[in-house]
């Protein structure tokens, strides 16, 4: 396993706050780097390239300031998640402000990640790829990435299906680089549990939703907070590709639950038109809020996290061991 050497010494807990569509913004990235935590989002959330820029801008400035302020404290790396598919047309012009910005590192989505590679890796930064399953993990490698998110089962958005077990281990059987774990990671034992399987660091989405500094509407938030593991539906029926929601906020719209299960591909239902006006009306979550109870500052949050993590670490071994 191979942590990069920028993570190194410079966080409370080993885990990124993952890139959410609509809700991860430049508060949200900035206190959790502040707090030691790697924060990210997605490009797209800035409606402009000229927008993200000024993302960028304020991003960069509050932790310098941070790292002015408090020299000894740890301030995490942030990161952008760049969608690679053809029919994003901000490719190029945001690509030249993650180069211009010297992103610490981009997440690429949906597209083959070999000109993010080559350029990132001009400045000196890192790329990482999400995946689903080993058969892009292996395209990911060959192209060159630094680190292979491997979003299992329960994850929140669009989350594979294989058991969080199964894909880093098979993944571990053919990748030695940087592994980053997604699916159902909200607390800190969570986390060196993803340590303990084989990750490098934990991909945590729905969790930090529930703060204080994400973008997410309140009523949201408060769902998120009420729901259980029963309330999250896998379903292709927002944009014709699977992914976790909410239950309730689809029951809003008149969905049934057979319907959703059966799916677009199914024929039984139609993907909604606009996936963005989609997103925003029927909110995602993954199985972990199951163990999500209140929606704190990211300060307070990351505290917490980085307590359980160390109790965690502190387990004494099994009593069943001679």
């Amino acid at each position: 396993m191979t942590l990069p050497v920028a993570f190194r010494g410079c966080m409370r807990l080993p885990a990124i706050a993952a890139p959410m569509f609509l809700v991860s913004g430049p508060e949200l990235v900035s206190e959790t780097c502040k707090a030691g935590v790697a924060g990210s989002f997605p490009a797209l959330n800035a409606r402009t390239s000229e927008e993200l820029e000024a993302w960028l801008t304020d991003i960069d400035s509050a932790l310098e300031a941070a790292r002015t302020a408090a020299p000894t404290s740890p301030v995490a790396p942030y990161g952008i998640n760049l969608i690679l598919h053809a029919s994003n047309p901000r490719v190029a012009p945001d690509l030249d402000l993650i180069c211009k910005h010297r992103v610490p590192f981009v997440i690429t989505s949906l597209g083959h990640p070999g000109e993010v590679v080559e350029r990132v890796h001009a400045y000196g930064g890192l790329v990482f790829s999400d995946v689903i399953h080993t058969y892009h993990a292996r395209k990911a490698a060959a192209a060159g990435v630094d680190g292979i998110i491997a979003v299992a089962s329960g994850a929140g958005g669009h989350a594979g299906t294989q058991n969080a077990f199964s894909l880093v281990r098979e993944i571990r059987e053919f990748w030695n680089g940087t592994l980053i774990l997604g699916g159902a990671i909200s607390d800190g034992f969570a986390v060196r549990a993803a340590e303990v399987l084989g990750a490098d660091l934990a991909y945590m989405g729905t969790r930090f939703i529930a703060t204080r500094e994400s973008r997410a509407q309140e009523a949201y938030k408060q769902m998120l907070v009420e729901a259980g593991a029963e309330d999250i539906v896998y379903t292709d029926a927002i944009s014709g590709t699977n992914a976790n929601f909410l239950w309730p906020s689809l029951e809003k719209l008149g969905h049934k639950r057979e319907e959703l299960v059966q799916g677009v591909g199914k024929g039984k239902l139609k993907a909604l038109s606009d996936e963005a006006k989609a997103w925003r009306d029927v909110w995602s979550a993954g199985h972990g809020v199951a163990t999500i109870h209140d929606a704190p500052a990211v300060q307070v949050l990351c505290e917490r996290l980085a307590e359980e993590y160390q109790a965690a670490c502190a387990l004494p071994p099994s009593p069943a061991l001679g």
